[in-house]
């Protein structure tokens, strides 16, 4: 049977890893692909069920001992070490969730048009920077019938720790990239045009006079929809907006403006995620029409 190795020093070599920030675990191999961690012996199985592969593993002494030693025996050619709650709590600074870290490679991301190729519900996120409001969004998206998620440069990257562990390990469950910066699907120009062409009707989710309501039996009857959601403070651009098929709003009440993206995701992805042919088929054909 694989056993931990006992740590008691919170300087021991062994821990350098689980003492980098999130910059430096990212960068840590440049120009190479890093390392990041994940957080809890559900995640990190979801992980390691999804092709992920560990690097070291760090757990607290006496915590869930049979999960543990179930990931030991799974990761069984990698270090792995035992250390005091106390211990943890100082090296992270806060009191870990489920007792468990493990170091995992970082993968290389697919491309756009890969993720795009046998999707028909996608979510978009642009510029959204918190990283509890991607994880959130990303699990909402798993949970709820979206078959991938793209994201734009500035938004929070979906392997970080906390955005990880707040998506409950459904990070590793859909798929999901980001666009370029640059190039031929560069966001959002390049983007937008990329997905038009492969069929995707195209909405931002933003409060306007002229929105679309988000009950509209058009919108589920579309064979392919991206759901486009914006940043925490402004919103989508305007440019974004202008570029999409329709703007969609979720109708308030209350005299409540707004909903946090995470929420307003959540609420898109449930009305939106299925499509519903036999509800928008003659909004459709009426269309075709005019």
């Amino acid at each position: 049977m694989a056993k931990f190795i006992e740590i008691t020093d919170l300087a021991a070599p062994q821990l350098e890893l689980f003492r980098l920030s999130e910059t430096a675990l990212f960068r840590l191999r440049e120009p190479d692909r890093g390392v990041f961690i994940a957080e809890s012996p559900k995640v990190i199985q979801r992980a390691l069920d999804a092709g992920y592969r560990p690097v070291c593993l760090l757990c607290e002494r006496g915590r869930d001992e049979k999960q543990a030693q179930e990931l030991l025996e799974r990761c069984s050619d990698i270090p792995a070490y035992t250390a005091s709650s106390e211990t943890l709590s100082a090296l992270t600074g806060y009191a870990l969730t489920r007792g468990m870290l493990c170091v995992m490679d970082r993968p290389a991301l697919p491309s756009v048009t890969e993720v795009l190729q046998k999707a028909k519900r996608v979510a978009v996120l642009e510029r959204i920077m918190n990283p509890t409001n991607v994880g959130a969004i990303i699990r909402s998206a798993a949970a709820l019938s979206m078959d991938a998620v793209l994201l734009t440069p500035g938004c929070s990257d979906p392997l970080y720790r906390r955005a990880i562990r707040v998506s409950m390990g459904t990070v590793f469950q859909i798929p999901w990239t980001f666009f370029s910066d640059d190039g031929e699907n560069a966001w959002p120009k390049g983007g937008m045009e990329l997905l038009h062409r492969l069929g995707f009707w195209t909405v931002s989710m933003a409060l306007r006079k002229d929105s679309v309501s988000i009950e509209d039996p058009a919108l589920n009857a579309r064979e392919k929809l991206a759901v486009i959601l914006g940043s925490e403070g402004d919103g989508l651009a305007q440019d974004t907006i202008a570029a999409c098929d329709d703007t969609v709003c979720i109708p308030m009440s209350h005299g409540v403006d707004s909903l946090n993206v995470a929420a307003a995701g959540a609420v898109a992805f449930w009305q939106l995620g299925r499509r519903k042919e036999e509800k928008g088929a003659a909004v459709l054909r009426e269309e075709k029409k005019l």
